[in-house]
C-alpha cells in the first residue's frame, strides 16, 4: 500500500528542474530572487523565517507589497492579489504546477534529523509550472541526480576566497567579525566581554523575532558596533558584512547528543565571512573552555577548498499518511521508504507527541473518525517554540486539543491568552520566554480553522511579539553595548590623555581595548592594530607607557632587594619574564664582568632606571658567589710573595675553571712554601689532577663557562656543558670531554673520585711495603671501583695512569683445578710528562692480557 500511494514520487521530474549547487557566497539566493521576479508567479521555501522575512522585504521593493506574500508558521501576510510567495519550507504550498516558478533553498537540509523529511518532500514534489530551482550545497549533487531524473546541475564557484586564520584571543579578534557560539549562555558571556573592552556587540539568535533580529543586525551593519555574537543561525543565508568568523566551539547539542560539527556545518557558518568579492577568514576563539576548540588540518583543507563528503541519504517520512485511526497514522509515519537514497527519518517532536498522547485514554476517546484524527495530527504538529521537551510540550498540546476538539477557539479565550503574555518587563531570559510563548499562540492564530476572528487574533499576537521584540532589543542593547566606550573609541580624537590605560598581566589596555603587550620592559604593538582605527589608542599608550614602565621598574627593584625577583642569567644575558634586560661584557678579569643594560631600559624614566641598574649589579655580584673559590685564586695570583711559578699556576687554574692535569701544571717545581700557600687556597693536589673541590658542581662550572665565553670566546679546553647532576662516572661515547672528568676510554670518571681510588691503591701499597719490603707486589680490593660503576678496562686504565702495573698470576698446573690466583700489582713512579688523550693500544696476548682477565674475575665481570 505504501508503494502504491507514493508512486508519484518516482515520476519523471517536470522539465525545467535545475539544481544550483555550491558553497556559501556563490549568489544562489540572489539568482533565485532574480528568476522569481522574472516569472508571472512563484514561491521560494527557506529554512528560517528570518531569511524568508529578509527576502520578502527585498521582493516587496521590486514587485510592490500588494503582489508579495510572506507565509511562515507564525506570520502570514497575504494580500488578495499576491503572486509571489516567500515561505518557510514547512509552510510552503505544495501544489501541482499552480505557480510558474518554485525554488527550495538549502535543500541539503534533507539530511537534518528533525526537519529533513520536510525538505526531502519538497525536493521530490514541489515543482513550478515553468521552472523549478533546487538550491543547496555541492554535497547534495549525487542525491539530486538519483532522486530527480533529468535534472540540470549547475555548480557555482564562491565569489571570494575563504582562509583559515588560526586561533585568537577574544581581545585580538579583528573588527567586523562574527563570533559564533552554540548556547545562549555562551552568547551572553562573549557579548558581555566584548562590551567591556570593545564597546559592545550585536546579538543574533534563532529564538529572536524578526523585528529584534533586524534591529540588532542594523546596529552591526551601521558600524555602531564592530562585532556580532550569534548562534549558528547566521549560517543559513543571512547576508552580513562579516570579514572574519570566529568559532567559540566546534561542537553542539543536536537534540540527541553533544557532537562535533561536521565539516559541511563548519563551512556553512564560516562561509558568512567575506561577501561578494571581499575575501574572508575564519578561526577559533581561544580560552572558550572547550576541549575541541581547534580545527583539524583536514577540516581546514575541506573548508578552504570546499571539498566535503557527498550526502548518501536523505530523510523521508510519509507526507500523506492515512487517518483511519491513530494506530494507522503512527504506522504510516514509521513505515520506511521503498526507494534507494531515502531512509526513515528519526522520530521528530510531532511524532513523539502523537505517540505520547496516544497513551492518554481521555484523548483517545475523543478521536472518532477520519476528520478528527487528521485534526488531532495537525495539533500535534504545533512546533515546540519553547524548547521544553516532549513531556511539557505534550501537556500543552493535550490542553489545546481539549478546546479544539469541540471546534474553533473563541475570541475571548484567545484574547485572554495573548493579553496574559502582554508584559514587557523582566530580564532578557524572561522576555525571550514570552516571545517563545507568543510565537505558539501566533502559530495557533494563523490556522484557518482553529480560531474565530483569525485575522484580528493574529494581528494582536504580532503586536505583542513586536512589543516584546522592542523591549528585548532595548535590553540587549543596554546590556551588551557600552555606548560611552564605543564613542570614545571612534570620536574622542586627539585628546588621548582622557583615556584610561592599565596593565593586566602582559596586556596593555586603553579603555579596556587591547593595543599591545608589555613583556619585560619591551612594548609590542598588537599586530592586528590598524592605524586608521587605533591611532587614538596608540597615542594614549605612548603617553602613558613611561608611567607603566616606571611602575614595573620600581616593582622589580624592590623584588631584587628582597631576593624575590625571577631573574635568569644564561649565555651571558640577564633576562626577566623571558625578555633580555641586560648583558655581560668582558671586564678587567674573567671573574669581574661588566653589566651592560639593554636598550629596552632606555624608556624608563632616569631615576627609576638608575635604581634598577644598581639593583641588577648587586644581584649579579650575589649570582657570582659560587665562583668565590676561583676569585680567591685570582686575588692570590696578584700577591707579591706568590712568585712566578705559583702565579702562573693560579692564573691557569682560574682560566681552566679550577681544574688542571698535574703533568702540565708545573706544581712539582714549587717549593714547600708555595705548596703550603696552594693548599691554603683550597687547591687539592692529586696524583693526576689539581682541582678545587667546590668547582666540581654543575652550577659553578656553568657559571664559569659563561664568563669564559665572554672573556675570550674559547672554552674548548673545558669540554661540553655540565650535566644537571655530576655522577661519579659517565658514558664517554657521546661526550668525550666534560668539565671535571678524566677520560678513561669508554668512561669518564670525576677527578675527585679518581683521586680516591688512586689514594686507596697507594694505601694498599704502603701496607704491603711495611710488611714485605718496598719491592713486594700487592693486591687491590675493587669494591669502591665497582660501586662507582667502573668497568674492568676503565679501572685498569686509571691504575696505569697512576703508575700501577698488573702482574700476571701463574697459571694452574696441567690437570690442577681451583680458583685462579688474584691479580697482583706493583707501583713505579710515572714519568711527569703530558700524556696524550689518544686511547692506549689494546693489550697484547701475554702478561697484560692475563692481568685483564684476572682483574675481570675480581670485578665480577
Amino acid at each position: 500500500m505504501v508503494h502504491d500511494r507514493h508512486a508519484s514520487s518516482r515520476k519523471d521530474a517536470p522539465s525545467g528542474v535545475k539544481a544550483v549547487l555550491g558553497p556559501t557566497n556563490t549568489g544562489k539566493t540572489h539568482l533565485a530572487i532574480e528568476r522569481l521576479c522574472a516569472h508571472s508567479s512563484g514561491a521560494i521555501g527557506f529554512p528560517l523565517r528570518l531569511l524568508a522575512r529578509e527576502v520578502y522585504d527585498r521582493v516587496c521593493k521590486i514587485k510592490g507589497e500588494k503582489s508579495v506574500a510572506l507565509i511562515t508558521g507564525e506570520e502570514r501576510i497575504e494580500p488578495k492579489d499576491a503572486r509571489y510567495l516567500l515561505c518557510t519550507v514547512e509552510a510552503m504550498p505544495v501544489t501541482e504546477r499552480s505557480l510558474a516558478f518554485v525554488a527550495i533553498d538549502e535543500a541539503q537540509l534533507g539530511a537534518d534529523r528533525e526537519r529533513g523529511h520536510v525538505f526531502t518532500n519538497r525536493l521530490l514534489h514541489a515543482r513550478g509550472r515553468e521552472e523549478t530551482m533546487i538550491l543547496g550545497s555541492s554535497t547534495l549533487e549525487p542525491m539530486v541526480k538519483a532522486l530527480v531524473p533529468d535534472v540540470e546541475v549547475v555548480t557555482r564557484p564562491r565569489f571570494s576566497t575563504l582562509s583559515h586564520a588560526g586561533a585568537r584571543k577574544l581581545s585580538r579578534i579583528p573588527p567586523r567579525s562574527a563570533i559564533v557560539a552554540f548556547s545562549a549562555e555562551q552568547v551572553y558571556a562573549i557579548a558581555e566581554m566584548l562590551r567591556r573592552f570593545r564597546g559592545g556587540a550585536a546579538v543574533v539568535m534563532g529564538a529572536l523575532s524578526p523585528q529584534t533580529r533586524n534591529a540588532q543586525v542594523a546596529l552591526y551593519q551601521s558600524g555602531e558596533v564592530d562585532y556580532l555574537v550569534a548562534t549558528d543561525a547566521i549560517g543559513m543565508g543571512l547576508n552580513l558584512d562579516v570579514e572574519h568568523v570566529a568559532f567559540a566551539g566546534l561542537s553542539k547539542f543536536d537534540g540527541q547528543r553533544h557532537r562535533r560539527l561536521t565539516t559541511s556545518e563548519m563551512a556553512q557558518i564560516a562561509g558568512r565571512a567575506g561577501r561578494h568579492q571581499t575575501d574572508g577568514t575564519f578561526g577559533t576563539l581561544t580560552g572558550s573552555g572547550g576541549h575541541d576548540s581547534e580545527f583539524e588540518p583536514d577540516e581546514v583543507y575541506a573548508i578552504e577548498e570546499h571539498r566535503f563528503p557527498p550526502l548518501t541519504k536523505l530523510f523521508w517520512r510519509d507526507p500523506e499518511p492515512r487517518f483511519d485511526s491513530v494506530a494507522t497514522l503512527i504506522s504510516d509515519l514509521e513505515t520506511p521508504p521503498d526507494r534507494d537514497g531515502l531512509v526513515l527519518a528519526p522520530e521528530a517532536i510531532d511524532l513523539a507527541v502523537l505517540k505520547r498522547l496516544s497513551e492518554d485514554g481521555t484523548v483517545m476517546d475523543s478521536l472518532r473518525g477520519h476528520a478528527m484524527v487528521r485534526r488531532f495530527w495537525e495539533v500535534c504538529r504545533l512546533p515546540d517554540f519553547r524548547q521544553q521537551g516532549v513531556e511539557t510540550h505534550s501537556r500543552f498540546v493535550a490542553r489545546l486539543w481539549q478546546d479544539l476538539r469541540h471546534g474553533e477557539l473563541g475570541s475571548d479565550y484567545m484574547a485572554q491568552q495573548i493579553a496574559r503574555l502582554d508584559l514587557t518587563g523582566g530580564d532578557i531570559d524572561t522576555l525571550q520566554g514570552r516571545i517563545a510563548a507568543i510565537r505558539s499562540w501566533a502559530y495557533i492564530a494563523q490556522r484557518p480553522d482553529w480560531v474565530l476572528a483569525r485575522e484580528e487574533m493574529a494581528a494582536r499576537a504580532r503586536a505583542v511579539e513586536a512589543r516584546h521584540s522592542d523591549a528585548l532589543h532595548g535590553k540587549l542593547t543596554e546590556r551588551f553595548i557600552n555606548r560611552r566606550t564605543a564613542v570614545l573609541m571612534k570620536k574622542l580624537g586627539p585628546d588621548a590623555g582622557l583615556l584610561s590605560v592599565r596593565l593586566e598581566d602582559e596586556e596593555v589596555l586603553v579603555e579596556g581595548e587591547h593595543i599591545g603587550s608589555l613583556r619585560g620592559f619591551a612594548f609590542q604593538v598588537d599586530p592586528a592594530a590598524r592605524l586608521s582605527d587605533r591611532k587614538l589608542l596608540l597615542a594614549a599608550a605612548e603617553r602613558h607607557l613611561p608611567g607603566l614602565l616606571q611602575s614595573r621598574a620600581e616593582a622589580l627593584t624592590a623584588a631584587v632587594h628582597e631576593g624575590a625577583a625571577a631573574l635568569a642569567l644564561e649565555n651571558g644575558k640577564l633576562s626577566w619574564e623571558g625578555e633580555k634586560i641586560a648583558a655581560l661584557s668582558a671586564g678587567r678579569s674573567l671573574l669581574a664582568p661588566v653589566l651592560v643594560p639593554d636598550r629596552v631600559l632606555d624608556a624608563i624614566p632616569a631615576p627609576a632606571r638608575k635604581a634598577l641598574v644598581a639593583a641588577l649589579e648587586a644581584w649579579l655580584q650575589t649570582a657570582l658567589e659560587p665562583l668565590a673559590p676561583l676569585a680567591k685564586l685570582d686575588e692570590a695570583s696578584r700577591a707579591e710573595d706568590a712568585g712566578p711559578d705559583l702565579r702562573a699556576l693560579l692564573i691557569t687554574l682560574v682560566l681552566s675553571g679550577g681544574m688542571i692535569a698535574r703533568d702540565v701544571s708545573g706544581v712539582d717545581r714549587l717549593d714547600k712554601a708555595r705548596r703550603t700557600m696552594l693548599a691554603k687556597l683550597g687547591v687539592r693536589v692529586g696524583a693526576l689532577d689539581l682541582f678545587l673541590p667546590a668547582m666540581l658542581r654543575p652550577g659553578p662550572i656553568a657559571l664559569w663557562r659563561q664568563l669564559a665565553r665572554i672573556a675570550d670566546k674559547d672554552t674548548s679546553r673545558a669540554g661540553g656543558e655540565p650535566d644537571a647532576a655530576m655522577p661519579p662516572t659517565m658514558d664517554a661515547t657521546k661526550r668525550h670531554k666534560a668539565p671535571g672528568y678524566r677520560n678513561l676510554g669508554k668512561q669518564l670518571l670525576r677527578i675527585d673520585m679518581a683521586e680516591k681510588l688512586l689514594r686507596e691503591a697507594h694505601e694498599a701499597r704502603s701496607a704491603a711495603s711495611g710488611h714485605r719490603g718496598p719491592s713486594r707486589s700487592f693486591s687491590l680490593d675493587p669494591a669502591r671501583a665497582v660501586s662507582m660503576g667502573l668497568t674492568t678496562a676503565s679501572y685498569a686504565r686509571l691504575l696505569r695512569f697512576g703508575g700501577f702495573q698488573a702482574l700476571m698470576p701463574r697459571p694452574l698446573a696441567e690437570g690442577a683445578h681451583g680458583a685462579p690466583a688474584p691479580v697482583r700489582w706493583r707501583w713505579r713512579p710515572p714519568q711527569r710528562e703530558r700524556e696524550t688523550q689518544a686511547a692506549p693500544p689494546a693489550p697484547a696476548r701475554g702478561e697484560n692480557a692475563g692481568a685483564f682477565a684476572a682483574l675481570g674475575e675480581l670485578l665480577g665481570r
